[in-house]
């Protein structure tokens, strides 16, 4: 297709340091008959020394948060001095000087008001996009490849519900369109922030933590690319966690369902909300490592393969707090589901597994300090217990659809363990249930163990 393009986005440890842009430099070099446009996020560990500046200002403690600011700036400058000759450095490092001149004005308006807003927020946590979408042009233009820096709050158009802002399709689409597409077709490399955008009227938004992954699928399906690389510092999604289990299988292939479900339920390596955006316009997307290139990581597509393994992979979620909602006195009566799950939205608590009976209703949330306030408000309508400490597993495949007695022979493995609820049917790709978070270590051994035995080399590495 003459104006089909790729689109490649590096997570932080693919852009940590000057070695790891090197390395990108020549990933970008070696994709450039596909025509890439380059999503990067900031260097590893940045963001976060971003937040906790701007929290010290926010406190008043300029100090510490112009502190911060030095420390951040010495590192960019350095890996700038190393990746950059002497010319190149000199009329870059004006060009960072003037960005940390930003911040520093900023956070000292921030510690002069006192106060820190959700809208100051974004505007700190853009810069380590910012500044590393400016080091990966320059070095990319070092190495001779025709970089071009795009703003993506030039393009990228959310709404201003700040820090976890929402984006504005039709508009990115079009600003995608004017912007990018004539640099594509003039064989120019662009390179962009990930997790930043603006609202219409220019002011700077982050799409949430985890959103540089999203940034690279609103800008692929935005453009209609062939397909998404997101280049990580692993090999691709694993049947499950290898640090629980060493003998964990790479998969090569798996579905945008089973993707998302898996990212939903703990698996790290891809940001669940990341997928939406590429699913809708059928673009493939590939987990790659930036430290490991030759590896094929996996392929997400709208259908996976068919699969010999009852299951694809098995995620754990930790961290989960059990709400159980008993009603003796309302036996259900109509409205009592409505008003339960009113609660939770009062307090912005999402569900993730729910269990009912005739009289009783079981949910879990993520552990959080709101949960006392929640159970304060459900305890109004019923009694109401919570026990925190818990552990969400959740065994993914799509062959779940055709597979009778697949519970059985998942709780059969399990028949000593103290299981808290079960949840099978409201996705049908997904057996989840709930244990005592320590022990995940063992259950997963074990499932990992009976339903990985014999792999499927089609799908499995």
């Amino acid at each position: 297709m003459a104006n089909s393009c790729i689109v490649m986005k590096f997570g932080g440890t693919s852009v940590g340091d000057a070695k790891a842009i090197e390395r990108v430099a020549a990933i970008v070099c070696g994709r450039l008959p596909q025509r890439p446009v380059i999503v990067v996020s900031a260097m590893a560990r940045v963001t976060d020394q971003l937040l906790r500046m701007a929290r010290a200002a926010g406190s008043g403690d300029r100090k510490t948060a112009l502190t911060l600011a030095r420390e951040l700036r010495e590192r960019h400058y350095n890996t700038a001095g190393e990746l950059l000759g002497t010319a190149l450095f000199t009329q870059f490092h004006s060009d960072l000087g003037t960005e940390f001149e930003e911040l520093e004005e900023r956070l000292r308006g921030i510690a002069a008001v006192g106060e820190l807003t959700p809208r100051t927020t974004d505007h700190v946590a853009s810069f380590g996009e910012v500044l590393s979408s400016k080091l990966v042009t320059a070095a990319l233009s070092a190495h001779g490849i025709g970089a071009s820096l795009v703003d993506s709050r030039d393009c990228i158009v959310t709404d201003e519900t700040f820090t976890r802002a929402a984006p504005l399709f039709e508009e990115t689409n079009l600003k995608l369109t004017e912007l990018v597409r004539p640099l594509i077709e003039s064989g120019r490399v662009s390179v962009m922030g990930g997790f930043i955008a603006s609202t219409r009227t220019g002011i700077t938004t982050t799409i949430g933590r985890g959103g540089s992954d999203f940034s690279a699928a609103i800008v692929g399906a935005g453009l209609g690319a062939e397909k998404i690389e997101i280049w990580t510092d692993v090999d691709g999604m694993m049947t499950t966690d290898p640090s629980l289990c060493p003998d964990a299988h790479r998969i090569k292939v798996i579905s945008f369902d089973e993707a998302a479900e898996l990212a939903y339920f703990g698996a790290k390596v891809l940001h669940p909300a990341t997928v939406l955006p590429a699913i809708q316009k059928n673009i493939p997307v590939y987990i790659l490592n930036s430290m490991n290139p030759s590896c094929e990581g996996t392929r997400i597509a709208a259908q996976g393969p068919h699969c010999k393994n009852f299951f694809k992979a098995i995620a754990a979620k930790k961290r989960i707090t059990i709400v159980d909602v008993a009603a003796p006195r309302m036996l259900l009566a109509h409205g009592f589901l409505r008003s339960i799950f009113e609660a939770f939205d009062r307090h912005r608590i999402p569900v993730d597994v729910v269990s009912t009976s005739e009289v009783s209703v079981s949910l879990t949330v993520d552990s959080n300090e709101q949960i006392p306030a929640l159970a304060a408000d459900l305890a109004r309508l019923a009694d109401v217990k919570y026990e925190g400490r818990k552990a969400i597993v959740c065994l993914v495949g799509e062959n779940l659809r055709e597979v009778p007695g697949i519970a059985a022979h998942v709780f059969g493995e399990l028949s000593d363990v103290k299981i808290r609820m079960i949840s099978q049917g409201a996705s049908e790709i997904n057996l989840t249930f709930v244990i005592d978070e320590d022990q995940v270590p063992a259950v997963v051994k074990r499932l990992h163990a009976a339903f990985f035995k014999d792999p499927d080399p089609e799908v499995f590495a």
